[in-house]
């Protein structure tokens, strides 16, 4: 069901047809958005993990920008805005206790949220580790700085080997900050949420969705 964050940002809450939970879960995209991949993650996800779960646009009313210029003006996204409105999303599955969890860009954004101690759990799938030199702007904060400003303890990282994005050098760092990070041997960026890309690895993917699954519903 598409609803609307206080800030006037689109966003998609399903809650699970049967079964119940006092968790609730916030997914936030990659670069490119709410669109039908996640729409379908966030029922998905409901359903099997039996949680209401809620997803936002990462770049309201730009949906119409395609990936080269959402890359282009990531420098623009606000780091108050992005977490404020995860923290909404939160609110939205009116649950006791919310974990969250974030692909690439959105994954960079989970490491964030950490700074904000609104949620329980947090997974981030190939996040990037520092802003990229195009990214950087005085809206944007480094992600490593959050993770010590919250309990990084709570944080799983997945990262694949052949990923770009996530250099040896920055892995180091998370797990100097005290984060878990799970590394798929020979992954590339992207290797688990969509199966219609190049680097999608099924095996690797079905196995780091089961990680993320007990990472979350293990709240102790």
């Amino acid at each position: 069901m598409y609803t609307k964050l206080p800030s006037g940002t689109k966003a998609v809450i399903e809650k699970p047809s049967s079964g119940s939970s006092q968790l609730g879960l916030v997914v936030i995209p990659d670069v490119m958005g709410l669109r039908p991949l996640f729409e379908d993650m966030v029922k998905n996800l409901s359903n099997e993990w039996k949680m209401p779960v809620c997803s936002f646009e990462l770049y309201p009313d730009l949906e119409h920008l395609n990936v080269e210029e959402r890359l282009a003006a990531a420098s623009e996204l606000d780091d108050k805005r992005v977490i404020g409105d995860a923290v909404a999303a939160a609110e939205l599955t009116q649950s006791n206790q919310v974990a969250i969890l974030g692909f690439c860009m959105g994954g960079m954004y989970t490491f964030k949220s950490v700074a904000s101690k609104r949620f329980t759990k947090y997974v981030s799938f190939y996040g990037m580790i520092r802003v990229p030199e195009a990214w950087k702007s005085t809206n944007q904060s480094e992600p490593i700085s959050c993770l010590k400003e919250g309990d990084a303890s709570s944080v799983l990282a997945i990262v694949g080997s052949n990923d770009s994005w996530t250099p040896d050098e920055d892995i180091g760092l998370l797990e100097s900050a005290g984060v878990s990070v799970v590394t798929y041997k020979d992954a590339d960026h992207g290797f688990v949420h969509d199966p219609s890309r190049p680097a999608h690895r099924p095996s690797d993917a079905q196995d780091a969705w089961s990680k993320a699954k007990d990472w979350v519903l293990n709240t102790n």
